[in-house]
């Protein structure tokens, strides 16, 4: 069972062995990955569904993707079968520009926060654990990420975040995929190396910051993975 004491006996483990380790008692609870169907997600996923092929899928759907991450998507779900939870906001998109404009250039923090993060934090209230495409050397805002740490929603409930590949580099993603022949986002074969929201993706021209075409440069996370201090 994983708890605050037994989670450093984690940390070590390689993803595969992680992921077994994570997923063998059933008293840890249900479990989850967020997905928005980037490369390490992809990893992740074809990890867990060698115990777990209907363990659920959750998308952020923002309504701002690219066009190549819906058919992506819609491709992905298809052939994989997969329990796939489409995770929209409250407001749709032209709900939201008459009511805020555009936003996302405005003030972008407030739009991820209402087209992301608050959709995130009810989809996860089912679940105990929640599993992540999250690695350190995506930037630096996450160079101290732990394999398991502990959130807590702002209803008051406590659950592991779970992340097999946060010492993972980018070239160990990559062989993985094509060990595994795992399709990818065709986004990636246009150099993208961060895949969000399509008004606030650019490429990267910093090559040790994947994400710093996100945002223009302005911010790197959009809440979703620092809605809470990890524990």
């Amino acid at each position: 069972m994983i708890t605050l004491d037994t989670r450093a006996a984690l940390e070590p483990l390689s993803a595969a062995a992680f992921v077994a380790a994570a997923l063998a008692d059933p008293a840890d609870g249900v479990a989850c990955l967020t997905s928005s169907l980037q490369v390490e997600d992809m990893v992740v996923l074809h990890l867990l569904r060698q115990h777990r092929p209907e363990l659920p899928v959750i998308f952020l759907d923002t309504g701002y993707h690219f066009a190549e991450t819906y058919a992506y998507r819609d491709k992905i779900v298809r052939d994989w079968n997969l329990r796939f939870v489409n995770m929209q906001p409250e407001l749709t998109v032209a709900q939201h520009e008459a009511k805020n404009g555009l936003q996302y250039l405005v003030d972008p923090t407030a739009c991820c926060g209402s087209r992301k993060v608050a959709p995130l934090l009810r989809s996860l209230e089912p679940y105990d654990l929640w599993f992540t495409g999250l690695r350190r050397e995506q930037s630096p805002t996450r160079a101290n990420l732990k394999k398991v740490e502990e959130h807590h929603l702002p209803n008051g409930k406590r659950l592991w975040k779970l992340s097999p590949l946060a010492d993972w580099t980018w070239e160990q993603v990559w062989e993985y995929t094509r060990t595994h022949n795992i399709p990818h986002l065709p986004l990636y074969d246009q150099g993208y190396t961060s895949i969000g929201c399509e008004p606030c993706t650019q490429r990267s021209d910093d090559p040790s910051n994947a994400r710093a075409g996100r945002w223009g440069g302005k911010k790197l996370e959009c809440g979703i993975h620092t809605f809470d201090e990890a524990k």
